[in-house]
Parts: structure tokens; sequence; C-alpha cells
């Protein structure tokens, strides 16, 4: 099992800082780097029925040419994944529930996956990000994310010959400039873009998601996400659909008013 920074999150101190972003990033950024403390985030939900927010919304980015997603950049439905190489239940996501959300979702054109790295785990965990940034410069982010979550990987570490391994194994062209990139000032700063997103929603642990605009916690059951992407793409095709105009109501004929004397008066209609 995984284990999160010493940060003590109740399920409803974990939603009410996604929802109304009252947590800043030095309250929640971890105290030390690589520290142990609670269990993971799978003892964290948040409810798929809550509301979406359109400030959260706003944070895919769509962008066609970010190697870090998956799926049309006009996809109906992105879902934001906010997760550590280290973390075990993003493993759990990543094996068994992500590969069933791709086949049916993103292959049809309904979702669009991005991801964000979110290291929270120490030294490691920013090595395994930066490396993970880097093979995806090289195209091979998706596969470099599968060889890192396979069963049994994190166990083996994220040392500096591993990450050199799952990179080989990732299929990544060119190993001199992964090993280059992997410890570079663009690769650094990406990471801490992500991370920095994470905090400023409230996420302390991992994994975290928004699906368009709503929060999930935790690697929750598969018809969570089912349920709730179906949702956000209902919502997102009415949306878009045209507005039928209402029927024009028959005008009534206008009343004669009447003077002061009695005497009935033509209404505005009458010809003149």
């Amino acid at each position: 099992m995984s284990r999160s920074k010493p940060i003590a999150v109740v399920s409803g101190v974990a939603v009410a800082a996604v929802l109304l972003g009252v947590v800043s990033y030095t309250a929640t950024k971890p105290a030390s780097p690589g520290a142990a403390g609670s269990s993971s985030v799978a003892e964290v939900s948040a409810d798929p029925s809550a509301g979406v927010y359109a400030e959260l919304e706003a944070y895919a980015r769509r962008d066609a040419s970010d190697k870090l997603a998956l799926g049309r950049a006009d996809a109906p439905v992105v879902l934001i994944e906010y997760a550590d190489f280290k973390c075990g239940y993003c493993g759990k996501f990543a094996r068994d529930t992500e590969p069933v959300l791709i086949e049916k979702y993103v292959d049809n054109g309904t979702l669009r996956i991005e991801w964000r790295n979110f290291p929270i785990f120490g030294e490691e965990s920013e090595a395994v990000a930066r490396a993970s940034w880097a093979a995806g410069q090289q195209g091979r982010f998706w596969e470099f994310h599968k060889a890192a979550y396979a069963e049994g990987a994190k166990e083996k570490g994220f040392g500096k010959d591993r990450i050199a391994a799952l990179a080989k194994e990732a299929g990544v062209p060119d190993a001199a400039r992964f090993a280059k990139d992997s410890e570079g000032a663009a690769a650094r700063a990406a990471v801490s873009a992500d991370q920095e997103q994470g905090y400023s929603l409230g996420a302390t642990s991992t994994p975290s998601f928004l699906i368009n605009g709503r929060p999930i916690a935790g690697a929750q059951p598969l018809e969570t996400f089912t349920e709730t992407i179906e949702a956000a793409a209902k919502a997102a095709r009415s949306a878009k659909a045209p507005k039928e105009p209402k029927p024009s109501e028959p005008s009534e004929p206008s009343e004669p008013s009447e003077s002061a004397d009695g005497a009935a008066k033509p209404g505005p209609d009458a010809a003149r």
C-alpha cells in the first residue's frame, strides 16, 4: 500500500478544499520529502454526483501538442489525473481501470485523458516524474507509464539504473537524450507546474481526478468513472444542442378604451 504525506485529511476537508479552493499551496504542501504518514487517498472519496464547477473544468489544457495526453483535444469529456508513480493505488487505476476507459471512451472520441505529474513521495517520485516527461518528449510517455505501473514495478524502486531500464522497456529511442532531458530545467519546470496545479486545487494525495470539472478522489471502482464520464458527455451534448425556438403566441386584440364622457374610443389597432 502506498503512503501519503503526514497531513490528516478527512473526506469532507478534502472535498471542500477541491471544490471551494480554500486550501493554499503552503497549507497543503507535504512537510518534508519522503516523509511517511497516514494511509493512502483510497480511503478518501468524493461523491461522483457532486456538482460540476466551471472553474475546475477550466484546468483542462486541451493542447493538441501535449505529449502527456491521450485522445482528441476536442473530446467532449476530459479526465485530468494527478498521480505519482510510487502510489500503489495509482498503479491499480492504471492497470485495472484506465485501459477500460481508453477502449470504451478514448477510442471513440468521447474522452481525453490528461496526465499531471504529482510527485508527493520524495526524491524518487520526483525523479521518475521527470523521466516520464522526458519519455514523452520522444513520444513514449504512455509506454513508460505502462512499464512504471506494471505489477511489482513500484517495489523495485525508481533509482537511476531502474529508470533507465524502464525507458528501454518503453522503447525510448535516444537513451542519451532521455537521460539529459530527465535532469534538465524543462523537465523540472513541467513537473513543478503540474504539482503546483494539484496543490492549488487542494489535492494532498494520489490519485486525484477532475472529469469536466467534477472531482473524484482515489482509485474508485470502474462504475464511478463510467457513470461520471457518461453524465459529463450527456451534459456536453446538451450544451451544444441547438435550442428549439419557442412558438410565438398570437397577440390578443386590443380592447377599446373609454373616454371620460363614457364614449368608446378606438384601440391602438383600429384603422386611422
